[in-house]
């Protein structure tokens, strides 16, 4: 049996006729103090470590005292880091081929009036001469 933390300890078992690998299950000790829950995957199985919080379930770690939820806004950055915001005009620094098209935006082109969304394409914008496309942060930098 290993001991993760305070109270929080990791077993395994085989189950009784149950061929393969052994089943692995976290439990919280009956006398362990009440720690907030994950601010990222909401599970109950946080522990503390030191003056950290951690969470064995996603990996998140976050200060025993600071703020549960440091990441509500994430900040979208150009290719050299500059922070980007809506509205802005970004330059293209990479030929990028347009999916379903054989269409091409080019290197330089200007992308004026972005607009941030969430996902893996985090820029909404127009192109000139393509049209309404989405693009990655990281094929742009700020004008």
């Amino acid at each position: 049996m290993k001991r993760f933390g305070q109270g929080v300890k990791l077993a395994s078992w085989r189950l009784m006729g149950e061929k393969g690998a052994p089943c692995n299950l976290i439990w919280r000790h009956p006398t362990m103090p009440d720690l907030p829950k994950c601010p990222k995957c909401d599970e109950d199985f946080t522990y503390e470590d030191g003056a950290m919080l951690m969470c064995p379930m996603c990996g998140h770690e976050w200060a025993k005292n600071g703020p549960a939820n440091e990441e509500s806004t994430p900040v979208v950055r150009d290719s050299v880091g500059n922070p980007l915001s809506d509205g802005d005009t970004v330059t293209v620094i990479k030929d990028l081929k347009v999916k379903g098209s054989s269409s091409v935006v080019k290197v330089g082109t200007k992308v004026k009036d972005i607009r941030l969304v969430d996902g893996d394409h985090d820029i909404d914008c127009k192109v000139p001469g393509i049209g309404q496309m989405g693009l990655k942060s990281e094929f742009v930098k700020k004008a």
